[in-house]
């Protein structure tokens, strides 16, 4: 049997999956917690990752790392860390988003050149941040990685470094038309030159894992939401709605993206295509807060949902509880219209489902616009996938085709067939099935659409 090994470093912990090459069967699952906070020490990532992977990785014949995405791990000239890693979700480099953007000739311009509206997330605001506030760690900085590169540079011996265009491309200089990094605004962002890893392809084996008997492949690995696609096995017409503490929807076309509204970052994908994402700040969280206002468990707030007419007797949720990016509101709270005294619990359960899911569906249809591609079906994921009520409502607010695949480690999955397709030398990573629910489909509610959509219009100016 060949078994290859998925490692997903992302935010809160560090999973690893042992799979079978052949068939995408788990033999074997652990994992570790990565410290709090928004700026971390890579070792601690080193001892999760050897943690996660003790008595797996012995087996592998492959290896690949999935990683949280944006963060930079900045080095110097020996290779060693210079600060902290600033992680995607650090803020303090918003001003610094703002004057990159401006420098590269404003929001459309930013977009044509590098996929991405600059965001706190992005790479390059990190390097301006360091530039601008940490002058002496900015000079002895000569390398800069992302965090699933610093992984796969150590499991190789820090012989190589190396990533892949799907992580590259959130980072701010790299641009997705051409594929290829942008130095100059590398060294725009930090005030000097800097060296960036090599891009490899996506099945290219980039090095073999150190002190390991007879030294298993490693593949370039991947960004964490490049590595969820890669192991839902999305395709054209798929969109992917992962609903956990905030909600994202991406798909898999063959096109680089440019969204100049900057709703849609246009990443590349793990594959040699390209994954346009949009995001929404407000995820699970909303279910959470209708089940602790009415006081319940999950299995009564999902009865109680389901048992609510479709439009929820006309209340309506707009659920941008702690702001919101599509669309861009950051300042925005949760509003809700249409109660009377004829409003019940089950009313508000059920608007606080349907208010998820069009805010969702705000996300999908964001993305279709800039793809120009009609979404075909809808594969749920998350958390909040596994709410009977979200999963019984969704086909009608999508309406089309809408699966959910069953809860598994999806980012871990999907680098572990990378990790296959590199062994493997073929064209197209291997086809593994992803069980889950078979596709559902009801005709789309456009009566609770409309009334949101006249809603989310109305507090536009909020």
């Amino acid at each position: 049997m060949t078994l290859v090994l998925g490692i997903d470093s992302s935010t809160q912990s560090c999973k690893a999956v042992l799979v079978d090459a052949a068939t995408g069967e788990v033999v074997g699952q652990q994992r570790a917690c990565h410290p709090t906070g928004t700026e971390v020490d890579p070792a601690a990532w080193l001892t999760a990752m050897d943690t996660a992977t003790a008595g797996l990785i012995e087996r592998a014949d492959a290896v690949s790392v999935a990683g949280q995405q944006h963060g930079m791990v900045a080095l110097d000239e020996h290779g060693e860390v210079v600060r902290p890693a600033l992680l995607w979700n650090d803020t303090r480099s918003a001003t610094a988003a703002e004057q990159l953007i401006e420098e590269l000739g404003g929001p459309a311009a930013c977009v044509e050149q590098t996929g991405s509206l600059h965001v706190a997330s992005i790479t390059a605001t990190k390097l301006r941040w360091l530039r601008d506030h940490e002058p002496e760690n900015a000079a002895r900085t000569a390398s800069v990685l992302l965090p699933h590169d610093y992984l796969t540079w150590h499991l190789g011996g820090r012989r190589r470094r190396t990533t892949d265009h799907g992580d590259a491309s959130g980072t701010g200089y790299y641009s997705t038309r051409q594929r290829r990094w942008l130095p100059e605004l590398a060294e725009q962002a930090l005030g000097r030159a800097v060296e960036l890893p090599e891009l490899a392809e996506p099945n290219e084996q980039v090095g073999t894992l150190a002190g390991a008997p007879g030294g298993a492949a490693i593949a370039p690995g991947t960004g964490d939401n490049m590595a969820a696609a890669l192991g839902l096995g999305l395709r054209p017409g798929d969109v992917s709605v992962s609903i956990g503490t905030s909600g994202v929807a991406s798909a898999a076309v063959p096109d680089s993206v440019h969204d100049p509204a900057g709703l849609v970052t246009g990443f590349a994908d793990a594959t040699g295509a390209y994954l346009p994402l949009a995001c929404t700040l407000n995820g699970a969280r909303v279910l959470e807060l209708g089940r602790r206002i009415l006081g319940v468990e999950w299995d009564e707030f999902d009865a109680l949902a389901l048992a609510g007419e479709p439009g929820a007797g006309g209340l309506v949720l707009q659920p941008y509880l702690d702001g919101e990016r599509t669309p861009n509101r950051p300042s925005a709270t949760g509003v809700l219209v249409g109660l009377s005294s004829a409003t019940t619990r089950e009313d508000f359960a059920r608007a606080t489902v349907e208010g998820l899911l069009c805010s969702l569906r705000d996300a999908v249809g964001a993305v279709n616009d800039a793809t120009g591609v009609e979404a075909e079906r809808v594969l749920m994921i998350g958390g909040g996938a596994q709410s009977e009520a979200v999963r019984t409502i969704a086909p009608e607010i999508f309406g089309v085709d809408v699966v959910v695949p069953d809860p598994a480690e999806y980012v871990a999955l999907g680098a572990a067939r990378q990790a296959a397709w590199v062994l493997s030398g073929a064209e197209q990573p291997p086809q593994w099935p992803v069980p889950g629910t078979g596709a559902v489909a009801r005709e789309r509610n456009q009566d609770t659409l409309d009334r949101y959509a006249k809603l989310r219009e109305a507090t536009a100016g909020w």
